[in-house]
């Protein structure tokens, strides 16, 4: 395998938009009355969105035509009413340590809308894979480290967007029913092992400024009868929304994770500043009314290593103060640089000093080990440079 594998063709080719509603990404709601407003009669409407479920995310069906328990007949009638359309894999790129990043094109959302693309990064561990999933295009929050937040905010995600990210992962990694995994070697692969089992959000955008479509994306995904994930195993990550928390706790029942990154507000400010309308007191105070927080379903907080920023000994010892009473674990995260950023990563035995200091106080404190670094798909890094690429070679052309 070469350091660096580009896929210009799409491995899951997408269909061009049909102006049909399209039922993949669909909420179990939206399905029926989807089905309703088609004029199927009422008394089918839920036996008809539970087949339709079952081959969308269980089975993973592309079309019509694989839903073998519903009539021929009916089958034609749905395919020439709806659509089976997922976001569109314009690139893939693999790394040496098996992340795979992928940037999809979503269908267009209006007249003037070209397609919005997004990225998402799959990470192959010997006993899970992890999705790191987007919830907006672009950032709005402008976070001095992450690469993401140099990226202006163009719109949220719809809920069939986010859940579309899984369909994608799964149909590209052969994690549905009868689908051939990648012979890469690079995925999962033992009975009863899925190649997806976790997700994070923790791509592009702040999940909590799009609750409204992030919340039923996570119970479509955790669905029992369908993708069946975990809500245990799905991971929202926020800069700090402090009145939204509360909120997704109570709706959604997911983990939750903090970027946290300093401890003192005028560093805060200026490495997350969002910081500035929800300082850190706020911030942690929500996390401690966490619906459903305890020792068995600690809260992550993230903590990027900056050299001779956030790194002392001391700002270790505040940490540890400041999160007593909230059932916590620690990420501390090496910062991972990307082109012209303005921060260096704290040296090797920095990092393993402050680690000893908040174990021995009594915190999980796992340093995260960066993947994906040759891609630009490691924490901070995501942001697409396709636009960039494009622009260049106008003018190269021109």
């Amino acid at each position: 395998m070469t350091l660096l594998e580009t896929t210009p063709a799409s491995p899951v080719p997408a269909a061009a938009p049909t102006g049909r509603p399209n039922l993949a990404g669909m909420t179990r709601g939206e399905i029926a009355g989807a089905l309703r407003e088609f004029g199927l009669p009422e008394h089918e409407i839920r036996m008809r969105t539970n087949q339709l479920w079952h081959w969308i995310y269980f089975r993973g069906a592309r079309d019509f035509t694989e839903m073998l328990n519903i009539s021929k007949r009916l089958r034609a009638t749905l395919a020439d009413a709806f659509e089976l359309r997922l976001p569109e894999i314009i690139e893939e790129q693999l790394s040496v340590d098996g992340t795979r990043k992928w940037l999809l094109r979503l269908a267009p959302v209006g007249p003037q809308d070209k397609g919005a693309e997004i990225e998402c990064v799959y990470i192959p561990e010997s006993d899970r894979g992890t999705l790191c999933v987007s919830s907006q295009v672009g950032c709005t929050l402008t976070c001095s480290f992450c690469h993401t937040g140099t990226q202006r905010l163009v719109r949220n995600l719809t809920t069939a967007e986010i859940v579309g990210q899984l369909l994608v992962a799964r149909q590209r990694l052969g994690d549905f029913p009868g689908r051939e995994r990648p012979v890469d070697g690079l995925v999962p692969d033992g009975e009863g092992l899925r190649a997806v089992s976790n997700i994070v959000f923790m791509g592009m955008g702040e999940p909590l400024y799009n609750l409204e479509h992030v919340a039923p994306a996570i119970e479509t995904m955790a669905d029992g009868d369908g993708l069946s994930l975990s809500k245990r195993r799905i991971t929202v990550s926020t800069s700090g929304v402090a009145p939204q928390i509360e909120r997704l706790g109570a709706e959604t029942g997911a983990m939750l994770a903090i970027s946290l990154h300093a401890v003192r507000d005028d560093i805060r400010n200026t490495l997350v500043p969002l910081n500035k309308k929800y300082p850190i007191r706020e911030l942690l105070q929500a996390c401690r009314d966490y619906p459903g927080a305890s020792n068995a379903r600690r809260i992550t907080f993230e903590y990027v290593m900056l050299k001779g920023v956030n790194d002392s000994p001391a700002e270790a010892r505040e940490l540890v103060r400041l999160l007593k009473g909230v059932p916590a674990k620690i990420n501390l995260i090496p910062f991972n640089p990307w082109p012209g950023a303005p921060y260096e990563c704290s040296d090797w035995e920095t990092i393993e000093r402050f680690s000893d200091i908040v174990f021995n106080a009594g915190y999980a404190s796992p340093v995260r080990t960066p993947r994906g670094r040759d891609i630009l798909a490691a924490c901070g890094q995501l942001k697409s440079e396709t636009e960039k690429l494009r622009a260049r070679a106008r003018l190269a052309s021109g």
